[in-house]
């Protein structure tokens, strides 16, 4: 009654064999599960190398130059847009005033 538990052998899977198994998961459009039991791996296995795949496909970092001038450049787009948005602000409060020529009814 007292037998030693088998131990599960952890299977290895290369860098290759991950990165066609992601690429297949994201061209196919099928559920993770069945490509996961086509491919007699686990669903959380292939999870992890998709969401593994995606951190190290992110953008790199930019360099403090290109910061600061996309800094500018946001900063420039904010200023045009608050100035549209006081536009439309003035607009509609001209729009929204009774009009000392009308009638009232």
């Amino acid at each position: 009654m007292n037998e030693p538990k088998s131990k599960r052998i952890k299977r290895q899977f290369d860098d290759e064999f991950r990165r066609n198994a992601v690429a297949l998961l994201e061209s196919s459009g099928r559920p993770v599960s069945e490509i996961a039991a086509e491919l007699g791996v686990s669903h959380w296995n292939l999870r992890d190398w998709s969401r593994g795949h995606h951190r190290k496909s992110a953008v790199p970092a930019a360099s403090p130059q290109e910061l600061h001038r996309e800094m500018a450049r946001l900063r420039r787009e904010n200023e045009s847009l608050k100035a549209r948005c006081d536009v439309l602000k003035k607009a509609l409060g001209i729009l929204a005033e009774p009009s000392p020529n009308a009638s009232r009814a």
